[in-house]
């Protein structure tokens, strides 16, 4: 086996029994997109118990699945000179603070700019790896820490150690309300039934409904509003904006999950004016903590808060 050649097993878990084949994958290896996958099955790269199954042949909780992966070409994207805020970087990884505003994946509308346009041109081997090496996201609007791996070996080191939960991410974020005390929403978290350009808290038993757990401690009160840590177990899209509007705290400025920002009656005018000029949501990626890839040595980061939520909350200490 090659280098830049991995071999990945899976059992399928219960979530995904009599599922079709290629479903079941998708579930599995999030990392690869399931077209990617689908040739893999045609290509006799992914077996079930060691024998080779049709795309469409359902599979069951218990069996063992094995994938064979190889540094192919994963993107075509164009590789473009944007500079990054790097943090750390070695020959397996590299963790940065991406910037408000930065796209971490090219999609329909952010055909360039974006976080992997980025890692292309400062990472050209990154167009062997699944998602130019991305294991993680962040929202457009949400800055803040994540890491990328360099290398094939890194990625899948990264990847299962966000799915055992090995991988610490730390965030702060602004929320409307005053609260009086932490605690971890549990609650899953799945496309929202109308809507499905949104994210919603689902019945455990609902289509598409997946395990979610966000615990939030308070890190400073304010009249009128709340500066959280928060910590993930899990990694769904928009968990914390979700799990804060569930529980009737929802994240300042946040267009799709707050509604209209609840201000104090006695705030001065520039807190008022501050406060309803923050269009997007006040969360940000704090603190990373993993094992290194290839050292196995604990490493932690931290990045600076964005200047925005400095300054509102600069401002929201005169109240």
């Amino acid at each position: 086996m090659s280098q830049d050649s991995q071999i990945l097993t899976a059992v399928v878990p219960e979530s995904a029994t009599g599922k079709r084949f290629d479903q079941a994958l998708v579930l599995i290896f999030e990392q690869y997109s399931r077209a990617r996958l689908q040739q893999w099955i045609k290509a006799g790269r992914a077996t079930v118990e060691g024998q080779q199954r049709k795309a469409k042949e359902k599979v069951y909780s218990g069996e063992r699945i094995t994938l064979s992966v190889e540094a192919d070409v994963e993107v075509s994207w164009q590789a473009e000179a944007i500079s990054l805020d790097i943090i750390f970087e070695d020959e397996e990884i590299l963790v940065i603070n991406k910037p408000v505003g930065m796209v971490v994946h090219p999609a329909p509308g952010h055909h360039s700019g974006t976080l992997c346009n980025a890692l292309l041109h400062h990472v050209p081997q990154a167009e062997n790896l699944p998602r130019a090496g991305v294991v993680h996201r962040l929202d457009k609007d949400t800055s803040g820490i994540m890491v990328v791996a360099k290398t094939l070996r890194a990625h899948h080191f990264l990847v299962d150690s966000l799915q055992q939960r090995d991988i610490s991410r730390e965030y702060i974020a602004l929320v409307n309300g005053e609260m009086t005390a932490g605690g971890t929403v549990d609650a899953p978290i799945g496309r929202h039934k109308v809507d499905r350009k949104r994210m919603a808290v689902l019945n455990e038993y609902d289509s598409g409904a997946k395990h979610a757990v966000t615990h939030y401690r308070i890190r400073q009160r304010f009249k009128g509003y709340t500066l959280l840590d928060i910590k993930l177990d899990t990694g769904r899209t928009h968990q914390i904006r979700v799990h804060m509007a569930y529980i009737h705290y929802p994240i300042v400025g946040d267009p799709v999950y707050a509604g209209r920002n609840k201000i104090p009656k006695d705030c001065s005018v520039e807190i008022r004016e501050a406060v309803q000029a923050f269009k997007r949501q006040a969360l940000h990626a704090y603190q990373l903590t993993l094992q290194h890839p290839a050292t196995k040595q604990q490493m932690s980061w931290q990045a600076p808060l964005a200047d925005d939520i400095e300054q509102l909350l600069s401002q929201l200490e005169s109240l």
